[in-house]
């Protein structure tokens, strides 16, 4: 009889660690999420400043700046890993128009305050990165766990699902738009 509540005394343990380390990992991806958001937001506070410096120097690109500050909308917008995704893409082809459109103009290339909003963009680009593959490596844990036994079975107790990766698909909105100053 003793050797019985031996055997229940450890199943309890295992679910107890088990479902722990599940809700260490669904926590860790909230947070990891909350990190990718406020890098998301800091990006979509700096594009009417940057819109608004190049549109002084080409105004009748006004085609060009509707797009981007539509694209911001839908990102501002966007809930969830796949849907933020998407809409981030849509934005970094935008803000990669503005830069084109900025070539074609060497006085605003030459702005200083044009200089400052590019390299604070491309260090926000830099921390979205960072801040996804943190994000993406906590989910990936959290899924794993959510599929493998015996975990599997304390994540459907307790109702802990898996969680979606944020991705960029395309990979022109993996990296900084970058625009080439020495000409």
């Amino acid at each position: 009889m003793l050797w019985m509540v031996g055997i229940i005394g450890a199943l309890v343990a295992l679910v107890v660690v088990l479902y722990n380390r599940l809700v260490g990992l669904r926590n860790g991806s909230e947070s990891a999420w909350s990190d990718i958001d406020v890098q998301l937001k800091r990006r979509h506070n700096l594009i009417p400043n940057l819109v608004e410096t190049v549109k002084g120097y080409a105004a009748h690109e006004a085609k060009t700046f509707e797009e981007v500050t539509a694209a911001r909308g839908r990102a501002v917008e966007a809930s969830g890993a796949v849907a933020q995704g998407g809409a981030e893409n849509a934005l970094s082809r935008a803000i990669a128009n503005v830069f084109a459109v900025a070539e074609a103009y060497p006085e605003l290339r030459a702005s200083q305050n044009f200089r400052e909003l590019q390299q604070e963009l491309s260090a926000i680009e830099d921390a979205i990165q960072a801040a996804r593959r943190y994000y993406n490596a906590v989910v990936r844990d959290l899924n794993t766990a959510c599929d493998t036994v015996p975990s599997n079975f304390v994540a459907s107790w307790f109702k802990i699902g898996k969680k979606e990766y944020f991705e960029l698909d395309e990979p022109e909105a993996r990296q900084a738009p970058r625009v080439d100053f020495s000409s």
